[in-house]
């Protein structure tokens, strides 16, 4: 019985199984599944609002953006497109045009990031 390798499979005297009839079988695989269980809903998953920004310039955005833009202190087109509700390439189109104006000057610009702030003229 005892053996000195330790990967050798030790037999013990084990009883031999009973053998489940057919009927048994059923009767067992229907009461473990889950035909009788409910299924398993899905969560639809966390939704957003949809933005109905505008996508060109009318009269009313470019007085807005000439008048209430500048007297900001942090000057990005995400902060311009949430508060003017322009979208994002509308709002980095209207910096630009602001910041030619010298209405607004450019703080740091890489090729995706725009940082803008409002012009102080010192005299």
């Amino acid at each position: 019985i005892f053996s000195n390798n330790p990967y050798k499979k030790v037999e013990k005297n084990m009883p031999p199984k009973v053998q489940k009839t057919k009927e048994q079988k059923a009767k067992a695989a229907q009461a473990g599944s889950r035909a009788n269980a409910k299924k398993k809903k899905w969560s639809k998953g966390k939704t957003r609002e949809k933005l109905n920004n505008a996508v060109l310039f009318d009269a009313n955005i470019v007085k807005k953006l000439e008048g209430e833009v500048p007297k900001y202190k942090v000057i990005t087109p995400s902060v311009v497109s949430d508060r003017l509700k322009i979208s994002v390439a509308l709002a980095g189109r209207g910096l630009k045009y602001l910041c030619k104006k010298q209405l607004i000057k450019m703080v740091s610009s890489s090729s995706k990031f725009h940082v803008y702030t409002r012009n102080i003229n010192v005299e």
